[in-house]
């Protein structure tokens, strides 16, 4: 059985960061003022350490985000055909001692919104690069390695990767679920 790597923020899930960033600012950011990958870049520098406390230790950023559409559908399919493994960053250098607190929420998200996926079939970590798998799903280029099918799914971050890129490093770029879906299940 082929083995899938799927992501979690901004894969299965979207729009968690902007929420909670602009519900911490009392703002009203969109992406078009992201600028890279972070989304609380955007937190000015002396809110920094305030808003890291509220972010791990007195929210649930999982609350906040919102199912990309036929994710749960798809993801139970290929549960069906492929050994689908669940594999989520949670490392963040800028709190250390504070950033596994999401774990649990992560956890937590994933048994009650995933029931047909083992819990032992989760992975946190954030260097996915060196985990081995048939196929990956996620929205960073550089977690893509390791695999023969490579699956980008589009964020507000990757936009800007150019088809040439995209081509030269062998990987798909894909829109939504049913994308996902049309590919790897119509073999």
């Amino acid at each position: 059985m082929k083995k899938i790597l799927i992501d979690m923020d901004d894969t299965i899930l979207v729009d968690c960061y902007l929420e909670v960033v602009n519900q911490y600012l009392n703002t009203n950011y969109t992406y078009k003022d992201i600028k890279g990958y972070w989304v609380d870049n955007i937190v000015p520098k002396d809110k920094q350490k305030d808003y890291l406390n509220y972010f791990y230790n007195k929210i649930n950023i999982y609350d906040y985000g919102h199912i990309h559409e036929n994710v749960i559908e798809t993801i139970e399919q290929l549960s069906k055909y492929y050994d689908v493994l669940i594999c989520s960053a949670y490392i963040d250098s800028r709190d250390l001692e504070n950033c596994s607190n999401i774990l649990i929420h992560k956890h937590k998200w994933l048994i009650k919104n995933l029931p047909f996926i083992k819990p032992e079939n989760f992975i946190f970590t954030n260097r996915k690069d060196v985990i081995p798998a048939d196929i990956k799903i996620d929205d960073k280029i550089e977690n893509l390695k390791t695999c023969d099918t490579k699956l980008l799914i589009t964020a507000y971050h990757n936009k800007e990767i150019s088809n040439e890129n995209l081509k030269q490093n062998n990987i798909i770029r894909v829109e939504n679920w049913k994308e996902i879906a049309e590919i790897l299940l119509n073999h």
